[in-house]
Formats: structure tokens, sequence, C-alpha cells
């Protein structure tokens, strides 16, 4: 069978677009439980991974967010003016800066801790197909190709 080009440039065969219109969704209902707090998605996730391991590299909360530094810096300038976080070299490694939490940052926690039991009230979907889903979208994460600019 050869390939038909307009058949394949439907929008119903793109896998992207659910996933877009997903990812969409779900991060705008994260809104109104972040608004009252000040924070946008992109910093929420930010404080996760901080709140599970603070003294963080750059390096290392870009690896962990899927982020590059340059979305990054504005995003750690902005949180360190507002008092949530800390920026100091490490010791063994000038080269390499860590991030931490502040005692202001580190109490943001119990004001968000309800937010993952709030949020996943909030999506109609059966666990074990959330549970699913989750595994389906970290093997395609895993299993990208490497040669993200075309090559």
């Amino acid at each position: 069978m050869e390939y038909d080009y307009r058949e394949a440039m439907k929008l119903e065969h793109q896998l992207c677009f659910p996933l877009y219109a997903a990812a969409r969704t779900v991060t705008a209902l994260y809104t109104p439980f972040l608004k009252p707090l000040g924070l946008t998605y992109t910093q929420y996730i930010l404080f996760l991974v901080l709140w599970e391991q603070d003294g963080l590299t750059v390096g290392e909360i870009c690896r962990r967010l899927m982020l590059d530094s340059g979305t990054l810096s504005p995003l750690l300038k902005k949180l360190r003016q507002q008092g949530y976080l800390e920026k100091r070299q490490r010791s063994d490694d000038e080269r390499s800066v860590l991030i931490t939490l502040t005692e202001k940052g580190r109490a943001l926690q119990e004001q968000a801790k309800d937010i993952p039991l709030r949020v996943g009230q909030c999506i109609r979907i059966a666990p074990e197909k959330a549970a699913q889903l989750y595994q389906l979208l970290y093997e395609l994460l895993e299993n990208r190709y490497a040669g993200t600019k075309g090559e």
C-alpha cells in the first residue's frame, strides 16, 4: 500500500493532538488551586521536585522536569525574589549551582498539600486506566527519538 500523506495528515491520525489537548486540560485543572498560592503550574512542579529532594543543582532540576535551563532560570529567579528559594555554589564544584528551599518555600508545601487529591477528584478516569496511561506516557518519554531537531 502506498503512503497517503493526505490521510496521514488528518488531525484524527495525529498522536500529538490528543496528547496536547489532554495536557492542556489537565494542567488547567490545577489553576484554581494554584492561583490562591500565587503559583503557576510550572512553578508548582518545580516545588514538587524540591519538596521531594531539596538541594538539587539546576541541571538536576532541568532533567527531572524535562525543561531546558532557559525555561528554568527565569522561574528560579522569580521564586528567589519572592523568598521561596536560595541559590548557592556547590562547595565541591563552583561551576554547579544548588537550589534550596527557604523556610517560606518549605512552608508552602503545607498550603499545597491537598492539590493532588483535589485535582485527582476532577479527573474522571478509572484508577487502573490512569495507572496504564501514566505508564504509557513515561514509556513514550523514555523511548523518544534522541534527535529532537530533525536530525
